[in-house]
């Protein structure tokens, strides 16, 4: 999976964007942003330029133009100033906002792949960030190696 993502980024950013628009709603906003912030996240803590590259990526990524740009970020926001009030808050109230995917298999397995493109968004997709899609995935069910994690 991550081999065909490094090699194919527009493909699979159009393809992504395709089945996101299949799963436009709240629900699955929120737990596509609570993915990005713990992403963000992977280092320990989401910085201030964290922040601005993951506000950058929202507004210009093609996986998340589907959804209200100011309610993505109001999203964001929220779920960002729970990991400042407390990093460990802040994880568990994105995986239950995530887990909310738990059982809908396709939007699941939808986030895990928009979480690995956005962990590869800057061309380098690390092991913190690996272990943090890993965990998602098992968050939601599923296996880390079917997204070869």
């Amino acid at each position: 999976m991550l081999d065909w993502l490094k090699q194919n980024v527009d493909a699979a950013r159009e393809a992504l964007t395709t089945e996101v628009t299949k799963f436009r709603n709240r629900e699955f906003m929120e737990a596509t942003v609570a993915g990005c912030a713990l992403v963000a996240s992977a280092d320990g803590a989401i910085n201030s330029s964290e922040k601005q590259k993951m506000v950058g990526f929202i507004q210009n990524s093609a996986e998340l133009k589907v959804f209200d740009l100011k309610e993505v970020i109001q999203s964001f926001n929220d779920i960002c100033g729970k990991f400042e009030f407390d990093a460990e808050i802040g994880q568990a109230e994105a995986l239950r906002t995530i887990g909310r995917l738990k059982g809908k298999d396709d939007a699941a397995r939808l986030l895990v792949r928009v979480c690995c493109a956005i962990g590869n968004s800057d061309g380098s997709f690390d092991e913190s960030e690996r272990r943090v899609c890993a965990q998602i995935s098992q968050e939601l069910g599923l296996s880390p190696s079917d997204f070869g994690l």
